[in-house]
């Protein structure tokens, strides 16, 4: 299991891991218009992130179409003063309208609340209290799931990744160090769904003392 920190990169290492995971996403249509449109939602602290990231680059580097088996599009938020249910409804139906015609689905989140259905949707207790749409991708169950870009407002992709993008480029899936709490059996489940689909991927299995009963989905 890597280590709670990550450890000290050869920088000009990164910005070429960066720069070619950024160009191998820009492959996949969908991702470069959903960029290009989710700041006409007003949403703040907007994010596209993960699966639909990951995927993407496992794809390309696999020779098959850039959109192959990409269940949906994530796109995070953060917006503490609507926590409502509702809220977070109106924004998906508002997303739904906005990328009709991509041919694919969009899941929106507000990372403000999930604490208050992650409990009842994994089966596990202690989801943290989140402060912005990042701490939601500190969160997710593999190293290679912690990746998210944006579009800022001069027009730059902004990648967010805090463990780098290696394990995506190198097709590794291990479990987040920063999430020793994570539903084990909920990530041993993506993991056999997602050798399935990408048979390449070096799975590093989730440390039996730690697995806990969850749900996955």
């Amino acid at each position: 299991m890597l280590n709670p920190t990550r450890p000290p990169s050869n920088r000009a290492q990164e910005i070429s891991s960066n720069a070619e995971f950024l160009r191998l996403i820009a492959l996949n249509p969908a991702v470069v218009e959903i960029l290009h449109r989710a700041p006409m939602l007003g949403l703040p602290d907007m994010w596209v992130v993960s699966g639909c990231l990951f995927q993407t680059v496992w794809n390309v580097l696999a020779g098959d179409h850039p959109m192959r088996a990409i269940k949906d599009y994530d796109l995070f938020y953060f917006d503490s003063s609507d926590c409502s249910r509702e809220s977070e409804q109106d924004a998906n139906r508002r997303a739904a309208e906005l990328f009709s015609g991509l041919g694919c689905e969009l899941d929106v989140r507000n990372q403000a609340r999930v604490h208050t259905w992650y409990a009842e949707e994994f089966g596990v207790d202690g989801y943290p209290r989140l402060t912005k749409s990042t701490d939601g991708i500190d969160n997710f169950l593999a190293v290679c799931c912690m990746v998210a870009v944006r579009r800022t407002s001069v027009g730059r992709i902004e990648l967010y990744a805090p463990f780098g993008v290696e394990d995506v480029l190198n097709r590794i899936m291990r479990p987040n160090p920063w999430y020793p709490n994570a539903p084990g059996d909920c990530y041993n489940m993506k993991a056999e769904r997602w050798r399935a689909l990408w048979p390449d991927l070096e799975v590093e299995v989730f440390p039996a003392s730690e697995v806990q009963t969850g749900r996955s989905t």
